[in-house]
């Protein structure tokens, strides 16, 4: 079977969605498929045409504004001659999508949306509402839509007035649950993940003046950066607040399994990845009570929170601490490249575009 994914990034650019395309993508591929990703981030930093764990990579340049929407019209040229079998596009917010609608002619087309409906940004979510018909066009095109929560499901059913199957984002589980701790002078908190500014670690930062047994780890890297360290300084915790930047693979999993809770106040994900690979790692979490992250908080070891206040987060913090995790439920890579590829349906006879 030949497969074309079409995403706005492709790692080694970092990020949820990257990640979600590159482990399916190689899976099959090892599996003996024939895998391509196109990708709008091509930059100087790397090659326009290169290959990775079997999958053949093709980066378009785009116009990115504060690396979102990456418009590429061109490759709605280049999908069309691909001669797949399958095309599966990712990311509801970002232009590929809709290039890949247009690109397709009888190719099974599959949609996962990862779709939170709005942005943190006021700029981009204005930009949002402008490019909302051209999204909806092309979620419209797809043979079949995934999307990876109950919550992202029902955004969708409400927004588009479509049914989405939902296969959840997957964890390497044997890679987080056999790490060994990093080890630390102090207890420390974690937050993983892009620094903008709907992450939310500002409020995770100002939590740490209610715990002063916890130092923060901070994974990621991303504009918002420096406004967190302003932060930190301001209230005077910065000795406690560590930004580590890029963590790479091998390195990670140490910091999950080395905190004592791991921490998200994001107020938009359309599943929330990182608080899946904590769990595996056998790590509590405290989570904002906000978008799909709210679908995390049925778990045993997952603690929510309606409010980021500092007081009722650092309460959810030591609640959190005292709980035992189990991660038998969490979802593996392997199991989710199954069923998306139960979903490609190439023996299948696609609806009618736009139906």
């Amino acid at each position: 079977m030949k497969v074309l994914f079409v995403t706005h990034r492709y790692p080694p650019r970092t990020g949820g969605v990257e990640t979600h395309v590159r482990e399916i993508a190689t899976r099959l591929a090892d599996r003996g498929h024939n895998v391509t990703a196109f990708s709008a981030d091509a930059g100087d930093d790397l090659s326009a045409r290169t290959s990775s764990k079997g999958v053949r990579i093709r980066r378009f340049r785009s116009l990115n504004p504060g690396e979102s929407f990456y418009l590429a019209p061109q490759m709605a040229v280049a999908v069309r001659r691909t001669n797949a079998d399958v095309v599966h596009a990712h990311n509801y917010h970002a232009f590929p999508l809709f290039f890949a609608a247009v690109g397709v002619t009888d190719e099974r087309f599959v949609a996962t949306t990862h779709y939170h409906g709005k942005s943190a940004n006021g700029v981009r979510n204005t930009l949002l509402s402008g490019y909302r018909p051209f999204g909806r066009w092309a979620v419209r095109q797809a043979d079949d839509v995934i999307a990876v929560s109950e919550w992202e499901r029902t955004r969708v059913r409400e927004d588009f007035g479509l049914e989405a199957t939902v296969i959840p984002n997957g964890v390497d589980v044997d890679r987080f649950a056999s790490a060994s701790r990093e080890e630390r002078k102090r207890p420390y908190l974690l937050c993983v993940g892009r620094l903008e500014e709907y992450k939310g670690v500002q409020h995770v930062i100002r939590t740490l003046a209610e715990l002063p047994e916890y130092s923060l780890l901070v994974a990621g890297s991303g504009p918002f950066r420096e406004e967190l360290e302003r932060i930190a300084r301001e209230i005077g915790v910065s000795d406690r607040v560590e930004f580590l930047g890029y963590v790479d693979e091998e390195r990670l999993p140490r910091l999950y399994a080395g905190a004592r809770v791991f921490v998200s106040m994001s107020s938009f994900e359309a599943y929330g990845m990182t608080v899946a690979e904590a769990l595996a790692a056998g790590t509590p979490c405290v989570v904002r009570k906000a978008a799909a992250l709210e679908d995390w908080t049925s778990h045993d070891g997952c603690v929510g929170v309606e409010d980021p206040d500092p007081v009722a987060v650092a309460n959810c913090v030591r609640t959190a601490a005292e709980r035992r995790v189990v991660s038998d439920d969490i979802p593996t890579w392997e199991t989710v490249t199954d069923e998306v590829a139960d979903r490609y349906g190439v023996g299948n006879t696609p609806r009618e575009r736009g139906a």
